[in-house]
């Protein structure tokens, strides 16, 4: 069914959480809205100063364009634009950004009168961002201590700080957050298989039906969760993946300080076998 045959239907007046039916308008099959001016324009301010930066520099590189924080030195104050500065504009731009799409989501599900999951979703998505670039490095005295904008700059970056705690992959958030992230791909690949190996039958075969689905689960373990109980089960996955991989960097350097897999250590101190 083509989108225009039904859009009127949800194309309703009202909902909105500022400007009214002044900024209640549309783009084509776009709801814009207050929220979705902002998120442009902070959008584009931001791409326009990452051009800017690259300008600054001596590559246009895509892979190898950068803009980096401000030194440590700088501490939580003000950077001049070319040290830093740039970085910390963006920074605010792109989190503003985040946060009215976030709002204009908020929008549209008051507009149809559904649940709040789809902006909540996205906002622990936004957690994990302004964890990296914003709360970590104030817990930690120092703009510097965010990731640059930049491929293999953030990629560098990555590599080290997880190197700066001995191995990362001994912290214990991070194997939360990696086993949720893990799961979220398994249960999508089961879930998205399974969807389409009942709609896509041997020729000649009929399309089989959500009871076709929870037949197939149930004889394969025992127990299917249903169609939508696996959606809300991959939601729970994804938004625990989420919040784990931003308690696993925020708690480096702030309540962690040494190698992580000297954290390890009260288990090899437990009584029953510490003297073995």
């Amino acid at each position: 069914m083509a989108q225009l045959s039904f859009e009127k239907k949800y194309r309703v007046r009202g909902g909105t959480l500022v400007g009214g039916d002044l900024f209640d308008f549309w783009v084509g099959p776009f709801y814009v809205g207050f929220f979705g001016v902002t998120t442009f324009f902070f959008a584009a301010l931001g791409t326009i100063l990452i051009f800017y930066g690259a300008s600054l520099g001596d590559t246009w590189n895509p892979w190898l364009i950068s803009i980096e924080p401000p030194e440590l030195e700088i501490g939580l104050g003000v950077a001049p634009l070319a040290e830093g500065g740039l970085w910390q504009v963006i920074t605010i731009c792109a989190t503003f950004a985040f946060i009215s799409w976030a709002l204009r989501e908020v929008e549209i599900c008051r507009k149809l009168g559904m649940g709040y999951h789809v902006p909540v979703a996205f906002g622990v998505a936004i957690l994990a961002y302004v964890t990296l670039v914003i709360i970590r490095p104030l817990l930690m005295g120092a703009w510097g201590h965010g990731f640059p904008y930049g491929i293999f700059s953030h990629l560098d970056w990555v590599n080290n700080v997880g190197y700066a705690y001995g191995n990362f992959h001994y912290n214990p958030a991070h194997m939360v957050a990696i086993t949720f992230f893990f799961t979220t791909c398994l249960a999508l690949a089961l879930h998205g298989s399974l969807v389409l190996s009942a709609v896509n039958p041997g020729k000649g075969k009929t399309i089989g039906t959500p009871d076709h689905e929870d037949t197939y689960f149930r004889d394969l373990i025992g127990y299917s969760i249903g169609p939508l109980g696996i959606h809300r089960l991959g939601l729970l996955l994804a938004l625990n993946a989420g919040l784990w991989s931003a308690i696993c960097i925020v708690i480096s350097g702030t309540i962690w300080f040494d190698q992580w897999s000297a954290w390890w250590d009260w288990y090899a101190e437990l009584p029953w076998w510490a003297d073995l």
